[in-house]
């Protein structure tokens, strides 16, 4: 598999590289399912391309995708506005199901309760030895969770297949302030919060309680 370069020079490409490894795909997966050959695939992600339709209809084809949040022309509106599609069902998902969701990290809400009521809020995060990890500025109301009992999801919704997960956990949070541990946050992800360096404090959430949810049909793999 060829070394992948930090560099991408346009949307399309990086949205192309992100969505790639969201489904594990090498480069040279994606240009056979495609029917490019692999460097252009690596062209594209590193150094920028204008693809025509025909191309960008293939490779959005080839990663489950439609062109339109391939290219990010829907990146501003919200998911999972389309209608459902047919032979859907529910399956519950195991716990260490839940657990291999949880840990490739991302974007979750946490819930909490706060004096101005009951708010939910998006951070970033990452899972490791069984906590949840997430940065965030003093007095947030993502900060409220090192007080009580929280609950925590993520979810995945597929747009062109209809389908999607989520999963929740539930457990009380805390402050990280032990300052080896901090040390070792900052390490594992000095950038982690969008949201600008200032959020200076790290939260963990310990799961109780981990459950998850799956949507498939007939559209596609599950």
């Amino acid at each position: 598999m060829t070394a992948e370069s930090p560099r991408h020079r346009t949307d399309f490409g990086r949205r192309l590289a992100a969505r790639r490894r969201e489904l594990g795909l090498s480069r040279e997966e994606v240009a056979e399912r495609s029917g490019a050959v692999p460097g252009y695939i690596q062209y594209i992600e590193e150094r920028g391309g204008a693809p025509g339709t025909g191309v960008m209809l293939r490779l959005a084809d080839a990663l489950g995708v439609g062109v339109d949040e391939l290219t990010g022309k829907s990146a501003t509106e919200p998911p999972g506005t389309g209608e459902a599609a047919a032979g859907a069902s529910l399956q519950v998902l195991d716990e260490t199901e839940c657990r291999e969701l949880l840990g490739r990290g991302g974007v979750g809400r946490v819930a909490v309760e706060t004096s101005e009521g009951p708010v939910i809020a998006p951070v970033n995060y990452f899972f490791s030895e069984g906590e949840i990890f997430y940065r965030t500025a003093p007095g947030s109301a993502p900060s409220a969770a090192a007080k009580q009992e929280v609950c925590f999801e993520i979810d995945r919704v597929d747009d062109a297949f209809r389908r999607g997960w989520s999963i929740l956990a539930t457990g009380p949070g805390r402050f990280v302030t032990d300052a080896a541990e901090v040390r070792e946050l900052e390490a594992r992800a000095p950038g982690l919060a969008w949201a600008g360096e200032d959020r200076a404090i790290w939260l963990a959430i310990t799961p109780r309680r981990i459950s998850g949810r799956r949507i498939s049909n007939e559209l596609g793999p599950s």
